[in-house]
């Protein structure tokens, strides 16, 4: 008897994992566009961030800013700190934090 191996080739699925980090930076408001941009001032130079969908305003002690207070103290000259994802001209902030409470 002739006996025939037959071999099967098992698919797996495909995972492809995309990995977000995310970071913050620090720096002065040199140019802020509500819905759309903040330029801040950094020791490296202006770095231009895009907002996200859904952006949070707080105080450094963490208080949520309502809409009136950010209308009223998010201009140029003030200090910030932003969180965001990205890299380069993709960078998008989903939070800012004034460094004043």
């Amino acid at each position: 008897m002739n006996e025939r191996e037959t071999t099967q080739q098992l698919q797996r699925p495909t995972t492809t994992t995309q990995t977000t980090s995310t970071t913050e930076a620090n720096g002065t408001i040199t140019e802020y566009t509500p819905g759309n941009a903040i330029v801040l001032r950094e020791s490296s130079g202006p770095v231009r961030y895009r907002f996200g969908k859904t952006v949070t305003y707080v105080t450094r002690s963490g208080r949520v800013l309502d809409e009136t207070t950010v209308r009223s103290r998010i201009r140029v000259g003030v200090p910030v700190r932003v969180h965001y994802a990205g890299t380069g001209p993709n960078m998008v902030v989903d939070r800012v934090i004034l460094e004043e409470d």
